[in-house]
């Protein structure tokens, strides 16, 4: 992995990053079809393009004020004294990239069209359901059938929407607020002249609530697929909504009424916050949403280095391809770095090298509108790869800052991690001999004394792979100091000023980190595909199981106390208990008693450590959810972007105490029933632990 060149990541960048690429475009289909010659060139056995039909959005044509996406202020006589820009402006040199006519304006793929008018607006914060029910209990505001206003960050744009929809909104409007995308420093400078987002920026995204095409769900999308009728989806917003810059946020925040909002929820901008009401001087707010639902094509490329001795057995690398526009970070900077991987990779199959597993190249198209790529495929494959993948690396963004690792996978994958960090140089190396020091350095978990390691939600390609089937995944990338800046994300994330003067000039100006990003990535497909026994422990999941446990123990055993669920509460304890028994007693045979010559018994016991995840699926998904099916990890209910620990059970118990009669009744049946399916699928995870030669109980 050593081969791995920063400066030829440097260069598939600048060359992919100079056309926007929006799903279901001919540069996307370009870029599909550069990706294909380029994998087979460098020397993978096989490179094929595999589309889709599936359901995308576009914006109104902002050539137009007619036609385009807007928000806009009207005076008492209906006069618009105020309108959101169409489209972002250029900013310095950039001019030449950020004019491009094929570039689309901002918008929030998927919402509802509609032209909508309010003489009333209030600012709800993030739009989460703790925002709301705020609204109601402390400032006595219904948002129903008003316009509403929520600052991007914390959660997923989608859960905003259909926050704002469940609590009775109309339309809602969302926008970057300079707290939560630029520094606190005063000398601190937008882009073009640092990393930081100006007035002028807009985050597109997103808000379709479910994964894959829209009109297929849990089927691929196939030429013979049958497509659900669009007005029957339930994973599409029924309100309309815009996304706007902070330059434009701010007359509509001016002209609200109201009491002044507490201190966490202001912002940065030096105005007084107001929950709002009826805006001042019989003023009205305009909301105009023109986008079109049409069928586009979207294209997979997936390629192979065959394995010499379990060829059935795959390693997936992957990492989508379509951007919002130029996507300099989100996720052109992994697309480079993992060509740059296949290069190394292909020159090694050139000069005969053969892994013992087949590794399984994936550049998935369509994933910003709902991971729809790489979901569909999925689909398609799901015999195949249910008894066959053994785990999928995710490497979406390569490198959003230049800083420290951020790693997040299922248990069972910790310990290839830690020793892929092990073994790659630091991008530091006169403060650091190896990534794993750095990591440790900056980012240690307190408990373990070990590199932190995140749970995994949703919002990229690992999530198919995790939840519909169950297979072992990893997502990673470096990113900036959380502690020195406490922003959401990158602050130009999704903005058409995400070019690759960004990433050069601020985010990553050597290369050397998304080198080091592709080298990981190596390492652990390496590792996972040619050591004879999966690196793989167990006792990993055991560890997490009961670190997990002991959190949602002292969170609710009270409240599940006072309920009478001591027992059932028992039960899942127990399970962990034996879970764990059966994971050291798994990982003593495998150390001491394995005989490593016997193919037969290597294979047996592979098996065990690959089909591990899977047990912790439950075929029938969860409450609401049939897409999501891991008992253990899956995002949570009110955010699609974070995990949730034991997330049946999370959700059931959420604001649980609030709710009264029939409802409070059957939200306590629902606890009750998740606590025994988590305590079944927990003990059928052991079960699978045990030697073959047991069956059933002990």
């Amino acid at each position: 992995m050593d081969q791995i060149d920063p400066e030829n990541i440097r260069k598939y960048l600048k060359n992919l990053t100079t056309d926007p690429h929006v799903a279901g475009t001919p540069e996307q289909k370009q870029n599909a079809e550069l990706l294909q010659v380029l994998w087979k060139e460098y020397g993978l056995d096989d490179a094929k393009l595999v589309p889709y039909k599936v359901l995308l959005d576009y914006p109104g044509n902002k050539s137009s004020n007619d036609t385009a996406n807007k928000a806009q202020i009207l005076n008492s006589a209906g006069v618009v004294t105020y309108q959101t820009q169409l489209q972002e402006p250029p900013l310095g040199n950039e001019s030449k990239e950020i004019d491009d006519p094929r570039t689309l304006p901002p918008f929030n793929a998927y919402s509802k069209n509609g032209t909508l008018e309010s003489d009333q607006l209030i600012y709800v914060n993030y739009a989460r359901i703790e925002d709301f029910i705020y609204l109601e209990r402390n400032a006595s505001i219904n948002v129903t059938g008003k316009l509403v206003i929520a600052r991007y960050g914390k959660i997923f744009r989608g859960d905003k929407v259909r926050h704002a929809e469940m609590y009775g909104a109309i339309g809602i409007l969302i926008y970057s607020d300079p707290k939560d995308y630029y520094a606190a420093d005063d000398n601190a400078k937008p882009f073009p002249h640092s990393w930081w987002l100006p007035e002028t920026g807009v985050q597109r995204g997103t808000t379709f609530l479910g994964d894959g095409d829209p009109q297929t769900p849990n089927y691929p999308s196939t030429d013979y697929a049958f497509r659900e009728h669009i007005d029957k989806l339930t994973t599409l917003p029924n309100i309309p909504a815009h996304p706007i810059s902070y330059k434009d946020a701010q007359p509509f925040l001016r002209a609200m009424s109201g009491d002044k909002v507490p201190v966490g929820w202001r912002g940065g901008m030096n105005l007084t916050y107001r929950y709002g009401g009826n805006l001042t001087y019989n003023q009205r707010v305009k909301l105009v949403v023109k986008n079109e639902r049409i069928e586009k094509m979207a294209y997979n490329v997936i390629g192979i280095i065959r394995g010499e001795i379990e060829p059935d057995r795959y390693v997936l690398v992957g990492n989508h391809r379509d951007a919002w526009a130029f996507g300099a970070v989100d996720p052109t900077s992994g697309t480079a770095t993992l060509l740059e991987l296949i290069r190394v990779f292909g020159q090694l199959r050139k000069n005969n090298w053969k892994p013992r597993r087949s590794i399984v190249f994936c550049s998935w198209g369509a994933e910003e509108y709902g991971l729809i790529g790489s979901t569909e495929w999925v689909e398609e494959n799901i015999k195949n790869l249910a008894d066959r993948a053994v785990a999928y690396i995710n490497v979406d963004i390569a490198v959003e800052y230049h800083y420290v690792l951020h790693i997040s996978a299922t248990p069972l994958l910790h310990s290839t991690i830690l020793e892929a960090t092990k073994r790659v140089p630091d991008p530091e190396p006169d403060m650091f001999k190896n990534v794993y020091e750095s990591w440790k350095a900056r980012s240690k978990n307190p408990t373990t004394g070990r590199p932190k390691i995140g749970n995994l939600g949703s919002g990229s390609d690992y999530a198919p792979f995790l939840q519909i089937i169950g297979v072992p995944a990893i997502d990673m990338s470096y990113t900036f100091n959380e502690t020195r800046w406490e922003i959401s994300s990158y602050p130009l994330y999704h903005s058409v000023y995400e070019t690759f003067k960004l990433v050069e000039e601020y985010i990553d100006p050597t290369f050397e980190w998304h080198a080091t990003i592709g080298k990981l990535a190596g390492e652990m497909a390496r590792y996972l595909a040619e050591q004879v026994v999966l690196p793989m422990n167990v006792s990993a999941y055991a560890e997490a199981l009961t670190d997990m446990f002991g959190k949602f123990k002292a969170t609710n055993q009270q409240i599940l106390e006072a309920n009478n669920l001591t027992e059932r509460l028992g039960h899942l304890e127990e399970a962990i208990a034996n879970f764990t028994e059966k994971a050291s007693a798994f990982q003593k045979a495998l150390s001491e008693d394995l005989d490593r010559l016997d193919p037969y018994a290597v294979r047996r016991v592979n098996d065990q450590l690959m089909y591990l995840e899977r047990a912790f699926t439950d075929p029938k998904g969860l409450p609401g959810r049939p897409f999501f099916r891991h008992i253990i990890y899956a995002p949570s209910s009110s955010n699609s972007y974070a995990s949730a620990g034991f997330p049946g059970l999370t959700d059931a118990l959420f604001e649980i105490d609030q709710k009264t009669g029939a409802e409070k009744d059957a939200a306590w049946e629902l606890v009750e029933r998740q606590l025994a399916i988590t305590t079944f699928t927990i003990q059928s995870a052991s079960s699978t632990l045990k030697p073959v030669e047991s069956v059933g109980r002990d």
